[in-house]
């Protein structure tokens, strides 16, 4: 098939049922097939582009321009009857396969305005892709759209167009992720959340500290171990010294001065709703991580754990702590139990601590996280919403708020 041999059909219109419905058997008279098929419905406006050929199988022998000026005669007859207007143009008869050699770019922003979108798609053309498709995924809490590529970078070095597209959008005050197409996309995922600063906001042993009178010297030591600049047992065993002799009381405190992060809960409802498994692995302890399995309805849980003895803490740790070796060796652990491939898990994080994990993931995700973090990491998210990490699995606003309409409908 070469290009001069399909026509390209473009639609355009307002949008209301039946429309291609009409269309579609308008063609259907004809001794023609559909090479590719297009429609999209942005503010009300239909857009349905088709590209379409002649069956020879059918007409052997038929005169393809005929057959062509006869298409064009019947749409225009129904065009007018449908107040629609069409254009027709020379088709592209090669068919780009989907999966290898296709990446997904998504966007996320707030706002998202057309300068720093142009940056990205300029991005794209340096390299030699092209975008097949862009689709909006959200319109709140942030603005994210998702392009579909293929050719140049995307066969090519995807992981040099992941650069650079992630320069250009810090460079935006944009967020933005590259994965590759395929149907492990749609696969079923494991996503392992980070806790303190990420799954809950704040950091919970610096509310410990707060009960003990020691929460500076903590946040101080905090700090510089997020940013890489302690040994992360080291400066977890000091702080936790600094809490010998509080009261255990403090913990069921501290359990309900804890605040999810917004978007948190929706997440991983949604995610549970559509068969993922979701589990968290922390730096915290096991007293507080405990309580959110049992509030979220999470499948997996790691931390270290305080030592109580007479009611009071003692300063000290049982058993191995989860650093942050521990973290990827937990994620690879809870990926097995699963039955899921790492290249199908999504960590997520925003400490030096995290680092291993989101490097050892399919995806690994820094939200809000320290610029070490944010540097490394496959993407970052810096807006202040947990769901928006659904967006970058492809899952549409529309879909979320679908699902959670479906739940309510059943509890009624």
């Amino acid at each position: 098939m070469n290009d001069d041999s399909t026509l390209l059909v473009t639609v355009t219109g307002r949008d209301r049922p039946g429309i291609s419905a009409r269309l579609l058997n308008t063609l259907s008279v004809f001794p023609v097939t559909i090479v590719d098929l297009e429609q999209v419905v942005l503010a009300g406006r239909l857009v349905l582009g088709t590209v379409i050929d002649v069956d020879e199988r059918v007409a052997p022998g038929v005169s393809r321009h005929r057959v062509f000026d006869e298409v064009r005669n019947a749409l225009d007859k129904v065009a007018i009857d449908l107040d629609m207007e069409v254009e027709y143009g020379r088709g592209n008869g090669r068919v780009t396969a989907s999966g290898s050699g296709r990446l997904h770019v998504t966007v996320l922003a707030d706002p998202l305005r057309p300068g720093a979108l142009g940056a990205l798609t300029s991005c794209v053309a340096r390299a030699g892709a092209n975008i097949d498709r862009i689709e909006r995924l959200s319109s709140y809490p942030v603005t994210s759209v998702e392009m579909e590529i293929s050719g140049g970078g995307a066969a090519g070095d995807a992981a040099q167009l992941r650069a650079e597209l992630a320069m250009e959008a810090s460079t935006q005050s944009v967020d933005v992720a590259v994965q590759p197409s395929g149907l492990h996309r749609r696969g079923k995922h494991l996503i392992v959340m980070d806790v303190d600063s990420t799954l809950i906001q704040g950091e919970v042993i610096e509310l410990l500290a707060a009960h003990a009178g020691c929460e500076a010297e903590v946040a101080k030591v905090t700090e510089e171990a997020m940013r890489g600049e302690l040994d992360f047992e080291e400066s977890l065993r000091a702080r936790v010294a600094l809490l010998n002799g509080l009261d255990a009381s403090a913990i069921d405190r501290v359990r309900e001065e804890i605040q999810l992060t917004p978007g948190a809960r929706t997440l991983v409802r949604t995610l549970k709703r559509l068969g993922y498994e979701c589990g968290i692995v922390s730096g915290g302890f096991t007293q507080i991580t405990d309580v959110l399995v049992d509030r979220l309805g999470l499948d997996y849980s790691a931390a270290n754990t305080l030592e109580i003895v007479d009611g009071k803490l003692t300063g000290g740790l049982l058993g191995p702590i989860v650093d942050r070796k521990g973290k990827a060796t937990t994620l690879q652990q809870f990926a097995e139990q699963a039955g899921v491939p790492l290249s199908q898990t999504v960590a997520i994080g925003d400490g030096a601590n995290d680092l291993d994990m989101l490097q050892t993931a399919g995806l690994g995700v820094a939200f809000n996280a320290k610029p070490v973090v944010r540097e490394q990491a496959d993407t970052s998210v810096n807006v202040p919403y947990l769901d928006t990490i659904a967006f970058l699995l492809g899952i549409t606003r529309e879909e979320i708020e679908a699902a959670d309409l479906h739940a309510a409908d059943l509890q009624d």
